[in-house]
């Protein structure tokens, strides 16, 4: 089984990589490998034409290639909760919590992801066009194969770019190398709240798999539980984990943004995310209509 991520070096998909490296996929009996797919909305479309088996990404990116989620289903949850981090230059004057500091500034975001910080503007009441805020992608992140929380810390620190809207390790990277400052954290209560549920890091398979391998889907689900039961365990073995996937600076700091993570650490898909992310996704013009719960996530 192939499992496609569209960013490795991350702690946002690492549930997925871990269960892979710690054999958990294995005693399940699946051979599962991971294969890095950028941007998330190609990683879709791999899956839509049979090249992957499974998505390792943000659950609301299905849509990109499965329109009102026709012949897509999530599975389950890597981790609960919009995970990605506004982060600025730490030249700018701003403070946590100030989402007006976007105003006049140059964000760099990943396609499907920056619609999560677009919409967050909006609810807190801030006009794109009206304020001057340009989301955009990151220079350099133009390639098939990127790390983009890394390319997104570079380009942060060379400048390019006032702030960047990406995930826990690039953002980790740039306030240690003193290029940024976190200003908003969504998962741990930052922004308004309904922005919680936009999307979460989510497990997706197409129809045609579970009708094709009907007992996968729950062995799949079996084995994300069995990985957060692990890391809940032993959270050490994160970075021996990353050291098979990652850079050694990144692996060395792969532990505490997993100790981080781990209250969120659940496989549940909750009818009131499948609302919530379905309202974003109306707002964003990506869906039409209302899906139920089992319309979006597998019946297992």
């Amino acid at each position: 089984m192939k499992i496609a991520v569209p960013d490795l070096i991350s702690n946002s998909y690492f549930p997925a990589v871990a269960a892979v490296e710690l054999g958990k996929f294995a005693e399940q009996g699946i051979d599962a490998s991971i294969e890095l797919v950028f941007p998330v909305n190609k990683a879709y479309a791999d899956l839509r034409d049979a090249r992957i088996d499974c998505v390792a990404g943000s659950a609301h990116s299905a849509l990109a290639a499965f329109p009102r989620w026709a012949g897509a289903k999530l599975l389950c949850a890597q981790a609960q909760g919009m995970y990605w981090f506004l982060v600025m230059r730490s030249d700018i004057n701003c403070t946590r919590g100030d989402i007006n500091v976007v105003k006049g500034r140059k964000i760099g975001a990943a396609p499907w992801v920056d619609l999560g910080l677009k919409q967050l503007l909006v609810a807190a009441g801030i006009d794109a066009v009206r304020d001057n805020v340009t989301i955009a992608p990151v220079p350099n992140t133009g390639g098939s194969s990127v790390n983009f929380g890394l390319t997104a810390a570079k380009a942060l620190e060379d400048r390019l770019i006032d702030g960047f809207w990406a995930n826990g390790m690039g953002t980790e990277v740039a306030v240690r190398n003193g290029a940024g400052k976190v200003v908003l954290d969504v998962r741990r209560g930052d922004g308004p709240k309904e922005c919680f549920n936009y999307t979460m890091a989510s497990l997706a398979v197409t129809d045609r798999f579970l009708s094709g391998r009907p007992q996968d889907g729950a062995k799949i689900v079996a084995a994300m539980e069995a990985t957060h039961a692990a890391l809940k365990a032993d959270v050490l073995c994160a970075e021996e984990v990353a050291r098979a996937y990652f850079p050694p600076g990144e692996a060395a700091l792969i532990t505490p943004l997993i100790v981080r993570d781990l209250p969120f650490y659940s496989t549940a898909i909750a009818p009131e995310f499948v609302a919530g992310m379905n309202a974003f996704a109306r707002a964003r013009g990506i869906l039409k209509g209302d899906p139920r719960h089992e319309d979006v996530v597998a019946r297992i």
